[in-house]
């Protein structure tokens, strides 16, 4: 062999973000508590007001959600993906689905992270 191909794989660009998680309130109805297709764990929660919950962390002037794990920025994972309140599984990252999400490139913006660019979908 001439040469040695290293195989890389592509990893979607949240998983090395996590700003959204620490810049934004996370906040949904009492309902996805008991969601059948997915529970948000009430233990990680907190009262906003009437039925309105948020995840404990994002309620407060430095927002981080309790469920973020790791290093923003650098590798991050949500403990709690597939048990994510709804407005976080609605949410779309810049151009993951082709539209800019002036949201997520504030959020970045804030954490000293680039704006996402469809290259970051790219293999």
């Amino acid at each position: 062999m001439d040469s040695l191909e290293v195989a890389t794989e592509w990893i979607h660009p949240c998983v090395k973000c996590g700003a959204c998680c620490g810049t934004y309130r996370v906040l949904f109805d009492v309902s996805e508590l008991t969601d059948e297709a997915f529970k948000v764990p009430k233990d990680l929660t907190e009262k906003v007001e009437g039925t309105t919950l948020a995840m404990m962390g994002t309620n407060s002037s430095r927002p981080r959600c309790i469920a973020l794990g790791g290093q923003i920025g650098k590798t991050v994972g949500c403990l709690i993906y597939h048990n994510r309140p709804s407005c976080c599984r609605e949410y779309k990252a810049s151009f993951e689905d082709g539209q800019r999400n002036p949201r997520c490139d504030e959020a970045r913006r804030g954490k000293g992270l680039k704006p996402l660019g469809p290259r970051d979908y790219k293999l």
